[in-house]
């Protein structure tokens, strides 16, 4: 993987986290700890660790070694607004660590909590695998709970640091 062909995939990500705040920001504001599915995390913790663990990607990327997010500080959040600040702070700290990734970079190999080393190439391919899992289990959180979403694949209704980029015309 090349830091060119790595950029191309985080500007897909960036678009993707567009319409994941928005998933965030429909959850229903008394709903935030209640437990919709059973056996799963609350959409506050799902939330909290699905933008914390795509910061702890890309700053392990940048880093050289990835290291477990810590869903338990989930529970500081208080409000729908704090939370909805926590994920796009997480963010901004993901894409300020993907736009110092380099092809050098991409060929090492990085240190895991998991127990294991990865190529940087594969945390690379996985941050958007693992970020649309999260997405769809908000998806089916906010449904549950009474709330519409938009639909997954609407980009031009994102906010503007998260919409398409403008393309070049002949």
């Amino acid at each position: 993987m090349t830091q060119k062909s790595f950029l191309a995939m985080w500007d897909h990500t960036r678009q993707l986290v567009g319409i994941a705040l928005r998933v965030v920001d429909a959850l229903p504001e008394d709903q935030l700890d209640s437990h919709p599915v059973p056996n799963m995390r609350t959409p506050k913790q799902l939330a909290f660790h699905q933008f914390a663990t795509l910061r702890e990607l890309l700053e392990g990327l940048a880093r050289g070694d990835i290291r477990d997010a810590d869903d338990a500080d989930a529970a500081r959040l208080r409000s729908k607004a704090e939370l909805a600040k926590f994920c796009h702070d997480c963010w901004t700290a993901a894409n300020r660590a993907a736009l110092t990734i380099t092809d050098e970079k991409l060929q090492t190999m990085l240190k895991t909590s998991w127990g294991r080393d990865v190529p940087a190439s594969y945390i690379a391919v996985i941050t958007s695998d693992e970020f649309l899992h999260h997405r769809g289990q908000m998806y089916a959180f906010v449904r549950a709970l009474g709330g519409q979403v938009p639909d997954m694949w609407d980009f031009k209704h994102n906010a503007d640091e998260f919409r398409p980029a403008a393309t070049a015309t002949a």
